[in-house]
């Protein structure tokens, strides 16, 4: 591979949602003058999002995009460094680091952060698209609060989606489940949970075919996949809770993994398998995935990328 370096810095984040504009204040603030590239969104999740009111300091709550301008302001106030750009390649077998932005220069790095998050993954329907922030979500505990005491859908049939839907039990009136099969994939016990709780009302078989709404959602179209059976549901959110994929695959041949792909990292710490390379934010985290806990593991890896460089005698 042909990777001659442009630029040497000594330590490079990958990625600007929380974790990643955490990393870059704490590493900026160490001084181990940071380089952060935004990546293929900027902000991350959140810039999907509209309010969020479960975020400390926001007495009076604030809108995802902005919170994530207070954010970047922040961290540039600090000193990092941030740039539009994507991180395309990395060759980690040597050290210093290599990594490709763009697919056209090569910076050589001390010390890596990963903060390059997860994807939601959506069902693929351009309403689901163009309703998303307008009663579409793909979290239900980040939305779930907007919905009280109103009807609301849900599509998916793992652990992640009997917890979302048991989440929204007790805020929304009615929740309805749509699940493709005629069993679901969740565990044992969430799936008692489930079937046991009055307010969620199961539809197996069954396919959404759109959702609906002109300003905001307002209803779901479904179709039984077995007897072909059109419905029309009114609701006010659609959740969809098939999974997330962690944007890793550039790093699988250097880091251990999960089946999944989320990056492993030794528990308490941001460590990965190889030294000097961090991973912080829901790329290695898929158990909360809220922006308070990727902020919390983004000062975790500049500390830990701190500590690693200051050993190692870099600067």
């Amino acid at each position: 591979m042909d990777n001659k370096t442009n630029e040497k810095v000594n330590c490079l984040i990958i990625g600007s949602g929380p974790a990643g504009y955490t990393a870059a204040i704490y590493a900026a603030r160490a001084n181990l003058k940071p380089v952060l590239y935004q990546g293929i969104q900027p902000g991350g999740q959140l810039t999907i999002t509209t309010e969020v009111e479960n975020y400390p300091g926001y007495a009076d709550g604030v809108q995802g995009p902005e919170m994530m301008v207070h954010f970047e302001k922040q961290a540039h106030r600090m000193g990092a460094d941030i740039r539009y750009g994507i991180a395309t390649k990395v060759d980690f077998s040597s050290h210093p680091f290599k990594i490709e932005i763009d697919e056209e220069k090569w910076i050589e790095a001390n010390a890596v952060i990963i903060s390059t998050g997860a994807s939601a993954k959506w069902l693929g329907l351009e309403s689901e698209q163009r309703l998303n922030g307008f009663g579409v979500s793909a979290c239900a505990v980040c939305d779930g609060f907007f919905f009280r005491n109103k009807e609301v859908a849900i599509v998916g049939a793992g652990d992640t989606a009997a917890e979302e839907a048991l989440y929204l039990s007790k805020l929304c009136t009615t929740v309805h489940m749509f699940i493709r099969r005629d069993a679901m994939r969740a565990s044992k016990v969430m799936q008692d949970r489930v079937l046991a709780t009055k307010n969620i009302k199961i539809y197996w078989n069954t396919d959404t075919e759109e959702v609906l709404g002109d300003k905001h959602v307002d209803g779901v179209r479904v179709k039984n996949n077995k007897t072909n059976q059109v419905q029309t549901i009114p609701v006010s959110g659609f959740f969809v809770a098939i999974g997330h994929q962690p944007n890793s695959e550039i790093f699988k041949d250097w880091l251990e993994m999960d089946e999944a792909g989320y990056i492993k990292t030794i528990p308490g710490t941001s460590k990965t398998n190889l030294e000097g390379v961090f991973a912080s934010g829901d790329v290695q985290d898929k158990v909360y995935r809220q922006a308070v806990t990727a902020a919390g593991s983004g000062c975790m890896a500049a500390l830990d990328a701190e500590r690693w460089l200051g050993a190692k005698g870099f600067h």
